[in-house]
């Protein structure tokens, strides 16, 4: 089987360690800059790179990068036209990457998410946006980022009105969320595999940081996930259309919730903290999907 790694870092830990289960699966692995790429679209549609035509894998891992989701959800929806299969879908892409069409499709599917709110270019009553989610703190995210960028925290009116008004002066489109003060600096990063969660890790923020993620400094410890928590994870990733995510889970007085979706989550973490080979365990579905 031939598989390939879309991928702009060969040497990344996420990127080496799927190259190296897909070898020692027995299987042919090339990583593909999808940057890269150019795309024939019509008849005989194919894929060049470099200047050659791309041999037709029999299936695609897609490690595409925040600032590359157009380009990179292109290249997957070319391969797919061409009946190759992926772990991530360009739709999923797209979807998981845009944060309010992502609660949106949560909320419409029933998963529960922090109370959320989507402003006007135009809307500048900051305490009516904090009232539409509880109340001050809140939290204030661009629409599209990965590894806590572009999030803020705003516990004073000063503070809200400084992040959105740099916002507002850049043309960044964001949205309004509900603080869970009762899991700040916590969540649950579950890493979904062909609809089972295989793994699970609390992330937890350093001091001062109200952002777990493991790019900013925050520590992983593995954690069993109860029924519910283990259940929303693997129906967020179907909702998606993600046969591969990471589904990042706040843990509140009211239940779980929904906090981001990953479609390109890294390895590392997960993999230390929990001492899973999640990198084998993706492979292993691949090999089912192909029935190998």
């Amino acid at each position: 089987m031939l598989i390939y790694i879309l991928s702009r870092h060969k040497t990344s830990y996420s990127t080496s360690r799927l190259e190296a289960a897909i070898v020692n699966a027995g299987h042919k692995v090339r990583i593909i800059d999808h940057l890269q790429c150019e795309l024939r679209i019509g008849k005989h549609s194919h894929i060049y790179y470099k200047g050659e035509e791309l041999e037709k894998p029999d299936f695609i891992i897609p490690r595409i990068g925040a600032s590359a989701t157009f380009k990179g959800s292109n290249v997957i929806r070319q391969f797919e036209m061409l009946n190759v299969k992926t772990v991530v879908s360009a739709d999923g892409l797209l979807s998981s990457r845009d944060k309010l069409r992502a609660t949106q499709n949560l909320v419409f599917h029933e998963i529960n998410v922090p109370k959320t709110y989507f402003p006007s270019a135009y809307q500048t009553n900051l305490r009516f946006m904090a009232e539409q989610v509880g109340g001050l703190p809140i939290i204030i995210k661009l629409l599209e980022g990965t590894q806590g960028i572009g999030v803020s925290l705003a516990r004073e009116f000063r503070e809200a009105k400084q992040v959105i008004e740099g916002h507002n002066r850049s043309r960044n489109k964001y949205l309004v969320q509900e603080f869970i003060e009762e899991s700040s600096g916590e969540d649950i990063r579950v890493f979904v595999v062909g609809g089972k969660a295989v793994a699970s890790m609390r992330r937890i923020a350093p001091e001062g940081e109200f952002r777990s993620n493991i790019h900013r400094g925050g520590r992983g410890e593995k954690v069993i996930l109860t029924e519910e928590e283990e259940k929303i994870a693997i129906k967020t990733a179907k909702i998606m259309n993600l046969s591969v995510a990471g589904i990042d889970i706040l843990q509140s007085k009211d239940g779980p919730l929904v906090l981001e979706i990953n479609s390109s989550p890294g390895l590392e973490g997960i993999e230390k903290y929990t001492k899973i080979d999640v990198a084998k365990k993706i492979i292993s579905f691949i090999e089912n999907e192909c029935n190998l």
